[in-house]
């Protein structure tokens, strides 16, 4: 059996595949960069976006066998689970999958104590104090995620879906969301039929801009997703996690409308999922390793 010389990291979520190789040392050797990869809406497609981007990090220069490989999976919840992924990636000389919130709270704080809050299209909280980890939410979109991009995709659209049909006052939020649909309820309630959270979580940029506007509604649904992420905050420091980060592509935008304690308490993140995953597989990270 070979021994184990490269460690790789992947990041796999609803929005994009990330892989990063390193060798025992921590140094970076290769990136992998995919499309979504979201084993819950389509697992063989998930697996497919997830060997291909750790093929691009590998770049054909490394022998699998020699490769631990660290898999960071959004959702992914039990044992049966990550077994199934890893019989999904053969020949390497390992395979750990976990849950999301796992990596990234370990990249962001390291292997010790401490939680994370995952903001990005989904929302998940995580504490890892002593030798307890819990996750909080990250239930999907349908039942959980609040907080999220997609959650606030969907609220504003429904404002806006609600506005066009006369059930609530026009707003400044309606009428910079209904454009993308021709202010047409029926052309929004098709496109509504086959979207995806991240295809809700790409309004949200457009969402934080009407409401740093001033526009009320948008304002108010806003700050909706504010006060959930600062109960992920207050859980997540119930349970103990003292250092706790704010991390994903919707934290960071979303961190002006906090409560300000909150805002105050959530530091950044000191590394990201990939790095976490290469830890979690046994690896380590050079000490001017980035994490972007």
């Amino acid at each position: 059996m070979a021994t184990t010389q490269f460690f790789l990291g992947v990041d796999g979520g609803a929005t994009r595949c990330r892989a990063r190789l390193r060798d025992s040392s921590g140094r970076e050797l290769g990136r992998g960069l995919g499309p979504a990869s979201n084993i819950y809406l389509d697992f063989d497609e998930a697996m497919r976006v997830v060997r291909e981007t750790i093929e691009a990090a590998i770049a054909g220069g490394t022998a699998t066998q020699e490769i631990a490989v660290g898999l960071s999976l959004a959702g992914l919840s039990d044992e049966k689970e990550a077994e199934r992924v890893a019989a999904a990636l053969p020949g390497f000389a390992r395979v750990v999958a976990v849950n999301d919130a796992v990596a990234a709270c370990v990249g962001a704080n390291g292997l010790g104590d401490g939680g994370l809050i995952i903001a990005g299209t989904g929302s998940a909280g995580i504490a890892r104090v002593g030798a307890k980890t819990t996750i909080i939410g990250g239930r999907g979109f349908w039942l959980g995620d609040d907080g999220s991009a997609a959650r606030l995709g969907e609220a504003a659209l429904r404002a806006t879906l609600r506005a066009l049909d006369g059930l609530e006052p026009a707003s400044g939020l309606a009428t910079a969301l209904a454009r993308h649909f021709d202010s047409d309820p029926l052309r929004m309630s098709r496109w509504a039929s086959d979207a995806r959270p991240r295809d809700y979580g790409a309004f949200a940029p457009q969402i934080l801009e009407v409401a740093r506007s001033g526009d009320g509604r948008a304002r108010e649904i806003v700050g909706e997703a504010a006060g959930a992420i600062a109960a992920l905050a207050n859980a997540l420091g119930a349970l103990g996690a003292e250092r706790i980060a704010l991390a994903g592509g919707f934290g960071e935008p979303l961190r002006p409308f906090l409560p300000p304690d909150v805002a105050q308490r959530l530091s950044q993140p000191r590394r990201d999922a990939v790095d976490g995953a290469i830890l979690l597989a046994g690896g380590k990270l050079a000490d001017d390793a980035s994490c972007p």
